[in-house]
């Protein structure tokens, strides 16, 4: 039950039906801490997290992310890392830069010792690729919302995770380019950045996703503030006409 919770609620949260997503992935929670199965309840602490971070309720996401790290001494590696990376994505919407780079510096610790021989098989996405993404996401809240702070570590971690997601995460892959186009986009080349939107779109263009949809309609608005620049304004107006701005 706790399993079919997580994958439904999963399901809502990508079509935008929150009250349902948060409602499946709690009755997972319940049901996995009634069973007192550790690892399907630190998974669903974390898509709590994280659905409470997407809607711009970051305090909620923490606090679900530090439910889900009680007894971490039960959690693998792996799973502890997917939860430090949930804290970190909580204080980087928070505009916490310490506490931001602590997390993170946490997660990458609990990455190192990762054995995916002792990860649960609904583990298996978290890898490489996915913890770069993972908390490039944190520094890329820090990298657009704070001044001063230097994007070079979100675009590093962010390049790691296109690099390194094959096909069989073409949405993760398509969601990490995106991002890193509109850091570029905020913070760097325009140019360079266009070049990589373009990929973004050709990498998401069979995917239904509205959160992928969200981060390419985000890009379109950093690309309009590039008017004179012909690649931002050409992206822009291809992302218009593939997604409903």
């Amino acid at each position: 039950m706790a399993r079919l919770g997580l994958v439904a609620g999963a399901s809502h949260f990508d079509v935008y039906r929150h009250d349902d997503a948060r409602l499946a992935f709690k009755i997972a929670v319940e049901c996995a801490e009634e069973g007192q199965h550790w690892h399907l309840r630190a998974k669903g602490y974390s898509l709590l997290a994280r659905q409470a971070i997407w809607v711009g309720n970051a305090d909620d996401g923490l606090t679900n992310a530090e439910k889900g790290l009680v007894r971490s001494d039960r959690l693998t590696a792996s799973e502890r890392a997917m939860l430090y990376t949930a804290r970190a994505r909580a204080f980087g919407k928070l505009r916490n830069v310490p506490e931001t780079i602590a997390a993170v510096g946490l997660a990458d610790d609990a990455f190192a010792q990762r054995r995916p021989e002792d990860d649960p098989p609904w583990m298996a996405y978290y890898d490489a690729a996915q913890h770069n993404g993972d908390t490039a996401y944190a520094l890329w809240d820090l990298s657009v919302g704070t001044s001063g702070y230097d994007p070079a570590q979100a675009q590093q971690r962010f390049t790691a995770a296109v690099n390194g997601h094959g096909p069989t995460f073409a949405r993760s892959k398509a969601m990490s380019c995106t991002k890193l186009a509109s850091l570029l986009m905020r913070r760097g080349d325009p140019r360079e950045a266009a070049a990589l939107g373009h990929e973004a779109l050709t990498l998401g263009g069979d995917l239904t996703s509205l959160r992928a949809a969200d981060d390419l309609r985000q890009l379109a608005q950093f690309a309009g503030r590039h008017p004179k620049i012909q690649e931002a304004a050409a992206l822009k107006a291809e992302i218009e006409a593939t997604v409903r701005v």
